[in-house]
């Protein structure tokens, strides 16, 4: 696949969704991180149920660092690993208070040096609290860029690194809600929606559904 059917693929997946965004439930950059933060391994859906609560009672990084894991725990509690994540979330918000002034950076290293802030959590904040044309690689991300032909790479980073590299700027904005929402929704794991899929004609893929 070259770059002008990879850059027609994004701009027909743009038609669908003109306007992507997130469907985490967020009012700031710092809710939105720990939104990402919660969303490992589990659903945006599950996500969204818990954070109301826990950011009405902590909606800054000064408030959420005032408490103990203990404290967030049961909020967060119908969430996988919620033990861990309890107290990735407080770390976090500590270091955002003593080392940045109570502000999500927006800067790469920065974020991936934070308590459970990988590459795809930090990547998902600049990108869609910041505009930076970063691509974050989940899993429908992953497995559509595999099998449609956007990336043959073996690892979502490098997938990441990859279209980053062959899309265009302009298109790298939205292109990870645009990829991610095509495969939650269309392109899914199990059985993909090839006969009413946007992208057939350009997709690589040789088991088509019909």
């Amino acid at each position: 696949m070259n770059d002008a059917i990879r850059n027609e693929i994004v701009r027909r997946l743009a038609a669908v969704r003109p306007s992507p965004k997130s469907e985490l439930n967020f009012n700031s950059p710092f809710e939105l991180l720990i939104a990402v933060m919660l969303s490992a391994q589990t659903t945006d859906q599950k996500v969204n149920a818990v954070t109301p609560a826990l950011f009405a009672k902590a909606p800054t990084p000064q408030a959420m660092a005032a408490l103990n894991p203990e404290d967030v725990e049961p909020f967060i509690k119908t969430l996988g690993l919620f033990r861990s994540k309890a107290k990735h979330v407080v770390e976090a918000s500590r270091i955002l208070c003593e080392k940045h002034n109570a502000l999500v950076p927006q800067d790469f290293q920065a974020l991936v040096s934070l308590p459970g802030v990988g590459e795809k959590t930090a990547k998902v904040v600049l990108n869609v609290a910041f505009g930076r044309p970063l691509m974050a690689v989940d899993t429908h991300i992953f497995r559509v860029s595999g099998r449609t032909g956007l990336s043959r790479a073996k690892t979502p980073a490098a997938v990441g690194a990859f279209l980053e590299k062959h899309l265009a700027s302009d298109l790298l904005i939205n292109a990870h809600h645009w990829i991610l929402l095509h495969g939650r929704y269309c392109c899914t794991a199990r059985k993909p929606q090839c006969a009413q899929c946007p992208i057939a004609d350009l997709c690589e893929y040789k088991e088509k559904t019909h």
